[in-house]
């Protein structure tokens, strides 16, 4: 049988696909690509915003067209934090929760045996462990994401993750090496480790810059780039022990949320904008080429526009090199959902795109001052007659060539740039 993904969300979703197609396959399964014809499809949800549910809801709608003998699995974030809202969508054949990910060729098997609708989630419990299992390939990608950690313990109050992805529990740090000893040896260079709360990673005494610093040790593997990170927990020791690691990549993707104190404790989060400079400034004086991305949040309950002028002016400050802006979504449970001053759509999505525009102008700043600059550029794929690759921190590089460069670290000229992406020269 032939089994496709579709899949929303974060790089721990992506991970976690790859887990479930590895999965499928030793189970005899064909893995194909969600535009062709398939008998099963697995949709891996997000539950970030509504617009994510909504997406959800879409794509099971129009794998049913596609394909209407098909059968339809929901996994992800939304089953698990909003099962009932999972259990009244008739588009979805299967509904799975996100411990459950093993069991899906199981729950195949138990749907055509039975030909009935399946569901199986569990519920979140405090102590629960690292769900086992380990990837060998991640399919479509030069580079590799390693999920190390799961769940998160900060309640945000606008976030419904808690719920969705339970308490803070990391992967043994011997089963991290396992995994990417196995990805080095399947010709992986780059790994790129994520969690959901991923500065959160203990395992005994070791932390995150301890996994780096393991798997900088594997042969083969050349670099090593961290996910979305928390202000908070980047302590002076972990940037210590980060700067030993030859093969880390100074590129900081680091939750902002709002520029704006007063926004800032309303949304519970645990640092203030001054704490979050502080911490920007030492990263850029402790890594050579650091870059600094960041998420961006606007019309949160109660932001007026001069607390939404304060999160702009914080923005230009910090000069981000990239910015990912949404406006805020409510989510049902959470404490936001239910506070006072509730902007309108209209005025969240005014902010939202004020603020993609400053990023997009400050991005387009620091893509003028890398021309003349040569970098060390890992390629992945090929558009057209450019070969796209990232270098170290992250920038986007197109090269136009007629060698064959997948896969392949070389050293490129910066020249020129769109805005989006930087253009080269190999030298």
């Amino acid at each position: 049988m032939k089994a496709a993904f579709y899949t929303l969300g974060c790089k721990v979703n992506q991970y976690e696909t790859q887990l479930m197609s590895e999965s499928l396959k030793n189970a005899g399964f064909q893995i194909v690509d969600s535009n062709q014809q398939a008998d099963i499809y697995i949709v891996n949800s997000c539950t970030v915003t509504a617009v994510s549910n909504q997406k959800t809801r879409q794509s099971l709608r129009a794998f049913k067209r596609k394909n209407p003998e098909c059968i339809t699995v929901l996994a992800g974030c939304m089953s698990q934090a909003y099962p009932d809202e999972a259990k009244k969508l008739e588009e979805a054949d299967i509904i799975i929760g996100n411990t459950e990910h093993k069991n899906i060729p199981e729950l195949i098997k138990k749907y055509l045996e039975d030909n009935g609708k399946q569901y199986e989630i569990d519920e979140h419990l405090n102590g629960e462990k690292f769900e086992s299992g380990i990837i060998h390939s991640f399919d479509g990608k030069t580079r590799a994401e390693v999920k190390i950690e799961d769940g998160c313990n900060r309640f945000c109050s606008y976030c419904a993750i808690p719920y969705a992805r339970g308490r803070v529990r990391s992967k043994p740090l011997e089963t991290v090496k396992e995994e990417v000893n196995a990805l080095a040896l399947a010709g992986y260079k780059e790994i790129v480790l994520v969690g959901i709360n991923l500065s959160a990673y203990k395992d005994g005494e070791n932390d995150l810059a301890d996994v780096v610093l393991a798997v900088d040790k594997i042969k083969k593997i050349e670099r090593i780039r961290l996910g979305s990170l928390e202000p908070d927990h980047i302590t002076d020791e972990i940037i210590e022990k980060l700067q030993k690691s030859e093969k880390f990549c100074p590129q900081f993707h680091i939750s902002l949320q709002s520029g704006c104190d007063k926004t800032l404790r309303a949304m519970n989060r645990h640092y203030s904008s001054a704490e979050y400079e502080a911490l920007c400034l030492k990263l850029r004086a402790s890594f050579k080429d650091c870059t600094l991305t960041t998420d961006v949040m606007t019309g949160f309950p109660g932001e007026s526009e001069s607390d939404h002028r304060e999160s702009l002016e914080f923005v230009k400050k910090i000069g981000f090199e990239k910015l990912h802006v949404f406006p805020y979504s409510v989510r049902e449970g959470t404490k936001a959902a239910k506070m006072p001053g509730q902007l309108t759509k209209k005025l969240k999505s005014e902010r939202a795109k004020e603020m993609i525009s400053l990023g997009e102008e400050i991005r387009k700043g620091f893509f003028d001052s890398q021309k003349g600059k040569e970098v060390e550029v890992l390629f992945e794929n090929k558009k057209g007659d450019f070969f796209i690759g990232h270098t170290k921190n992250y920038i986007p590089v197109k090269t136009k060539t007629d060698e064959n460069l997948q896969d392949e670290i070389r050293i490129v000229k910066i020249t020129s740039n769109d805005g989006e992406s930087c253009f080269g020269e190999l030298v």
